[in-house]
């Protein structure tokens, strides 16, 4: 090896949180890698040194959480007269069960992610007539089946739903007699007073599901934390740490804060992380309270890892590290892996466990 290959010692590496994602390493000058006489003597003074390891690195990032149900939703009212009953908050609805009273006469909770947004009567069809079908089998009901066709045998089994709640046997679904939620839900808050009149589009009421869970709100470009089943470690108030798993993630528009002058700020787009904990228990007596989620974006198992600041920039492209080799060094090409805590995941012919590379000056 030449003056030629040997490196000047520029290099940086740049970690965001506790991940490394890039570094800005050494430039070689070098018109090949490899073989050759190999040595490469220092300037002045000794050259620091590390040893290549063999072991797990992880791609994590611990992000600010809230202990809580998760995400609060509003349900609004679709149909026009006065609210003559609202659940307690606090309380549980689950499918079948009245979610408020309009006019005295009960809005429906059911299960589904599809909006109601049309009045169901034989004739109709498509996937809302197959939602409401399977929630009516469900509750008990029978003598149709179960498809996308709301057809009179299914008008049939509908009267005799009404006629159990005590509402009009009509044999139709008119918009905003039932509300889908996912499952079961919590009463949150309510958003308007019973004596109250009950208009399209105003806001009754506000819920949650039922299980504890954390929520996080992640930046945008910390999508790839944001991976649903994904395994996560969270931290509780008390110290403990409790295994967990992303069960949802969705895109969410938030309101900045108000102004002076009182008007909201620009809104924000997040990546909105619900986790559920693998004991529930364990989030027991936690009211609203803070929590700390570590996420692992991606693992890589019994990797030969190194100093990211001993990677080298080769001029023919590429990297490569300075081997110690006996009285001397050579500079050998690898192929870098993962980033992560300082280190990186290198491979390569010529590299093995236990061997010692040159860290630039």
């Amino acid at each position: 090896m030449t003056d030629a290959t040997r490196r000047p010692g520029l290099r940086a590496a740049v970690a965001v949180g506790t991940v490394v994602l890039v570094a800005a390493v050494g430039v070689v000058a070098a018109v090949g890698f490899g073989g050759g006489d190999g040595d490469a003597t220092q300037a002045s003074g000794p050259a620091a040194t590390a040893p290549i390891t063999r072991q797990t690195l992880a791609d994590t990032q611990t992000a600010d959480g809230e202990l809580g149900y998760g995400t609060t939703r509003t349900a609004t009212a679709k149909l026009s007269g006065t609210i003559t009953g609202l659940p307690a908050t606090g309380s549980t609805v689950r499918r079948g069960k009245t979610l408020y009273l309009v006019d005295n006469e009960k809005v429906v909770l059911l299960y589904g992610g599809l909006p109601a947004y049309r009045t169901l009567a034989p004739g109709t069809d498509g996937p809302d007539v197959t939602q409401f079908e399977r929630n009516l089998k469900a509750l008990g009901y029978t003598g149709f089946t179960v498809d996308d066709e709301y057809t009179g045998d299914t008008a049939d089994a509908v009267r005799d739903w009404q006629e159990d709640l005590g509402l009009p046997e009509t044999g139709r679904i008119e918009q905003g007699r039932v509300v889908y939620a996912d499952g079961e839900v919590r009463v949150e808050s309510h958003q308007a007073d019973v004596g109250a009149a009950a208009q399209p589009g105003q806001a009754v009421l506000t819920y949650t599901g039922t299980s504890r869970v954390v929520t996080v709100d992640l930046d945008m470009d910390d999508q790839r934390l944001a991976k649903r089943n994904a395994k996560v470690t969270v931290k509780l108030p008390d110290g403990r740490a409790v295994a967990g798993t992303i069960s949802t993630a969705e895109t969410v528009v938030q309101a900045g804060a108000s102004g002076a002058n009182g008007q909201s700020g620009e809104t924000e787009t997040k990546i909105e992380v619900t986790v559920a904990v693998a004991d529930p228990k364990a989030l027991a007596g936690f009211d609203q309270a803070s929590a700390t989620v570590t996420f692992t974006a991606s693992e890589r198992r019994d990797v030969l890892t190194v100093p990211v600041a001993a990677l080298l920039a080769l001029a023919e492209g590429g990297y490569g590290v300075e081997v110690v080799d006996g009285d001397g060094s050579r500079i050998v090409a690898v192929t870098t892996g993962l980033f992560a805590d300082g280190r990186v995941e290198v491979s390569g012919s010529e590299i093995a466990e236990g061997m010692t590379v040159v860290m630039p000056k």
